[in-house]
Order: C-alpha cells, then structure tokens, then sequence
C-alpha cells in the first residue's frame, strides 16, 4: 500500500472515530453513574442494562480500532492476535447483550405477571455469563488455531541462493498482519450467519411482537372507551384519538431508530460479505471505511438511546446538574447586591 494512501485512511479513521466514540463514552458514563445513583434502579432489568452499558462502552473505546482491522499491519503473530480479537470480543459481547436486554423486556410485556419466574430473573448469574462467555470463547478460537497464519520459517526455500535472498526480506513480508491471516473465511461466515445476522433478525422479531402486542391492547383499549361512552350517553372524546397519535409516534420512533442505528450496519456487512466472496480488495477503499465507522458506530448508539430517554437514568446526574446551576446563580446574585 502506498503510505500516503494509508496516512489518508488512517486521518479519515481519526476524524470519523474519535468524536464519535468520545460521545459513546461519555454518555454511556452519564448513564451508568445515574443507575448507580439512583438505589430504586438496582434490579434485575437494570442490571442487565448496566452489563449492555458496560459493553457500549468498551466498544466505544475500541472503535478507533475496528476499522483498522481491515488495514495490513506489521505485527507479530501475539500482538496480531491481540488486535483483532479484542475488539471482536467486545462487539460480540455488546451484541449478546443487546439482545438479552430485548429478551428480558419482551418477556416483561408478553408476561407482565410471570416474568420474575422465568430463568433470566431466576438465575441472573447464568443468563449474565451467557451475554460475556460465548463470545469471548469463540472470538478466542484464532488463538486456539483456527487461523490462516503462516510461520515466517514455514515457506522458505531449499535453494541456498533463494534462502539468502528470502532472509533480508522474511521480517517485513512474513510478519503483515492481516485480518486475512487471523480469520479463516469460514469464520467470518459462521460469525455473520450464524452470530450476527440470527441476533438482529431475534431483535427485530421481538419488537415487531411488542409493537402488535401494544397495538391489540390499544384496540382494546378504545373498545372499552366506547362502550362507556355508549352506556353514559356522551359524545366521543379525543382520548382515543391521542393513544392512536401515541402509538403512531411510537412506531415512527422505533422505524427512525432502525433507520438511523441498523440500516448503516447492515451495509456494512453486505459490503464485507460481498468483498469476502468476490476477492476485491473493497477493506482498504474509503467508502468501505466510513461504512465500517458509521455501521459500528450506529450500533453503539442503541443503549443510549434507550438509556436517554428514560427519566430515572438521568434524574441524578440532571439533579446534580440543577443543584450547581442553582449555586452559580446564587453565586452571581449575590455579587450583584454587593455591587
């Protein structure tokens, strides 16, 4: 690769991660002291979306990183394994974890009044060691072997001539580290179909689900509204009206969220899938890149999307917030009169 191509690749990779997961990390920092603040919030669901949290936010320090994956390195076989498993780890880990935040809370509106029963509530400790120990055990297995590395001694000729002439250039072409090298193709595939793409379907099954069931309680909802309003004798309020508006605002945010967070990350591994199958060399152009930032990124917004728009996560923090801003007007107030 030419250096000045790969110095340009690694600004745009600068300049796209680096603000936006300062942002992941800070907000998810925000959200998680306001859960620790907060004693009410200190139960199972929450506990499980403190773990996604956590997750998030080791996946937003790692993002600068993810995009260099797909950029050739000139590293030995530990520190090449170290860099490209790592932060598969941990997105897998943030994977698992989204969906066993969806699975709980699909649980708690299919079954408002047995959810405690089942094994996430019952057995906490095993549902979360199955969100951290699955991926770390298989984004560990290039390490057990299953790998494409080459020894720098293994290919080298017979020919005295050849060998004298391989020497010189054994430790800059035999120790590129590649995401070629670390994962086999089979593994990219088992991880994307079999990992990743069966996640987001689950995701995406369980809130279309919480969507239908919402909008047949809404149904029932303004059933009854009309039966009172018959029996009573009076004229149609616009209370049904308001929940059909509710619940059209509620599908228009999930459809927004889909868009915004899911769509980008989807492109991205069509792009991934597509380049793999065909043999272009599609990791090291500029649009694959920015699709590579934008499609982790993205994904790593979800929690704090969830975790933004409930008042009791960021009560603390806000009250904080409040308290010295109500000191520094107090403050200012009081030079005023003193002047």
């Amino acid at each position: 690769m030419d250096p000045r191509d790969e110095l340009s690749r690694e600004k745009l990779i600068f300049y796209l991660t680096v603000p936006l997961s300062s942002i992941i990390i800070f907000s998810n920092l925000f959200i998680i002291v306001g859960i620790a603040c907060n004693r009410q919030l200190h139960n199972t669901p929450n506990y499980f979306f403190l773990s996604l949290l956590v997750a998030d936010l080791c996946t937003g320090i790692t993002l600068p990183f993810i995009p260099r994956m797909a950029l050739d390195r000139q590293l030995d076989f530990k520190h090449c394994l170290v860099m490209y498993i790592f932060p598969n780890f941990l997105f897998l880990s943030f994977l698992f974890n989204l969906v066993m935040v969806h699975y709980e809370r699909y649980l708690c509106i299919v079954s408002p009044l047995h959810h405690s029963q089942f094994w996430v509530h019952r057995c906490f400790p095993l549902a979360l060691l199955t969100v951290w120990l699955p991926p770390l055990l298989y984004a560990s297995l290039p390490a057990f072997g299953w790998n494409n590395w080459v020894e720098p001694n293994a290919n080298k000729s017979s020919n005295p001539n050849e060998m004298q002439s391989t020497v010189g250039n054994s430790s800059k072409v035999d120790e590129v580290c590649s995401y070629k090298q670390v994962f086999p193709k089979a593994f990219i595939y088992l991880e994307v179909c079999g990992l990743v793409l069966p996640a987001m379907l689950s995701i995406m099954g369980m809130t279309g689900r919480v969507l239908w069931i919402a909008r047949k309680q809404l149904q029932n909802i303004c059933k009854l509204h009309r039966a009172v309003d018959r029996l009573q004798q009076q004229q149609p309020t616009d209370h049904e009206q308001q929940l059909n508006l509710r619940y059209a605002k509620c599908v228009a945010a999930v459809s927004l969220t889909f868009l915004v967070c899911w769509v980008p990350y989807i492109i991205y591994q069509l792009m991934s899938v597509t380049a793999l199958q065909s043999g272009v060399s599609l990791p090291s152009s500029s649009l694959y890149i920015i699709m590579s930032c934008t499609g982790i990124g993205s994904m790593a917004v979800i929690p704090l999307i969830l975790g933004l728009a409930n008042k009791q996560y960021t009560e603390p923090i806000r009250r904080v917030i409040r308290k010295l801003r109500n000191r520094w007007r107090g403050g200012q107030n009081n030079r005023d009169i003193t002047l």
